[in-house]
């Protein structure tokens, strides 16, 4: 492992007893250095935290959900440590990659990239692979085998796509507004064309409502939340659709819409602690 793949601690900042670490790495899988926040719940010198993984939405970095969501205090009182990383590589000065806020930088959509242009777009791998294996490696307070995963629209899909094709490796899921049926939203056929090509099969790969026809042994429930006053519901979101396809392979799915809520941090912290708290049963604390 190069020295520079090993993570340096860039910013500390005490909360609810714990603290929230920022820290920098080169990714061998991205091929670009990347940056990851840890919150880490107060500790006793024999404690191992189970990990809880937060993927963030479009244009969001490793730093909107630890300075907006409030999940620490929650967080603190269970002993989750929660782990947040990027949205995309950054800094790879690839042509067009920051031409529009829905595709390229900021919008890594959690898949592995096969277009030649954007083969290092392989955020998959990077949170499914190589950031657990780096925490387990150089965090021995966390306990990586006791794992669960989160997130926020783009994010959301990636939690319950990773999450399906990896139900041996999390605990449980839940999220916030996630782009629940991406081969048919305009989101989804910018990201998946650009990214994967036209075989809609290997879309298919990376969309939660289909996937969960084939991965449905689902040990703890699925908890969505989505604000019914959320502009992107009916175009991008789509959360029925993937009820629908839930309720059709007996997946247990707890979808609850919460009126006047939009997508935005305000609704993700009012409905924050439920998660936390949804995820630590999951993990047995």
């Amino acid at each position: 492992m190069a020295s520079d793949s090993k993570p340096t601690e860039i910013s500390s900042t005490k909360m609810f007893g714990g603290y929230n670490k920022r820290f920098k790495h080169y990714s061998p899988t991205l091929g670009c250095s990347m940056t990851f926040h840890i919150y880490f719940p107060p500790s006793s010198p024999s404690q191992k935290f189970p990990v809880l993984y937060w993927l963030s939405g479009l244009t969001c970095t490793d730093e909107n959900f630890i300075a907006k969501s409030g999940a620490q205090r929650v967080a603190s009182s269970e002993g989750v440590a929660l782990i947040a990383p990027d949205t995309s590589p950054r800094g790879l000065n690839i042509e067009g990659e920051s031409d529009s806020w829905d595709f390229g930088v900021g919008a890594g959509f959690y898949l592995n990239a096969t277009q030649e242009k954007w083969k290092n777009w392989q955020m998959y791998d990077y949170i499914v692979k190589e950031l657990p294996a780096l925490l387990q490696e150089n965090f021995p307070q966390l306990d990586t085998s006791r794992a669960s995963i989160s997130g926020h629209s783009m994010g959301g899909h990636g939690a319950l796509t990773i999450y399906l094709k990896n139900l041996d490796k999390y605990k449980s899921v839940s999220a916030f507004a996630p782009v629940a049926n991406p081969t048919n939203c305009p989101w989804g056929h910018k990201a998946f064309t650009n990214y994967l090509g036209e075989n809609r099969a290997a879309w298919e790969e990376y969309d939660a409502t289909f996937l969960v026809s084939k991965y449905n042994n689902v040990a703890a429930t699925i908890l969505i939340d989505q604000g019914d006053d959320d502009k992107f519901l009916s175009e991008q979101l789509q959360p029925h659709k993937f009820e629908e396809a839930c309720r059709k392979v007996n997946a247990p799915l707890l979808l609850r819409m919460q009126p006047g809520y939009d997508h935005s941090y305000y609704f993700i912290s009012t409905f924050i602690d439920d998660h936390i708290r949804h995820h630590a049963q999951a993990l047995n604390l």
